[in-house]
């Protein structure tokens, strides 16, 4: 869960960097960045599900605190 809420918090100010500049290769390093944050979403929610269904690890994500 760390792990996306960093991703998401560099994609974000990647986002505003790239606008604020007009730096086009910013906002595109902030596009390749979001499709890594919602890999990161995709493979956390399906985790979640599979570790619930199967009461056991199918998915490593790590304890929660």
């Amino acid at each position: 869960m760390d792990s996306f809420l960093g991703l998401l918090t560099v994609l974000f100010f990647l986002l505003a960097a790239g606008d604020f500049t007009g730096n086009k290769s910013i906002t595109v390093l902030a596009g390749w960045e979001g499709i890594l944050a919602g890999f990161s979403a995709i493979y956390l929610g399906a985790a979640q599900v599979l570790n619930e269904t199967y009461k056991r690890d199918v998915l490593p994500i790590g304890k929660c605190a």
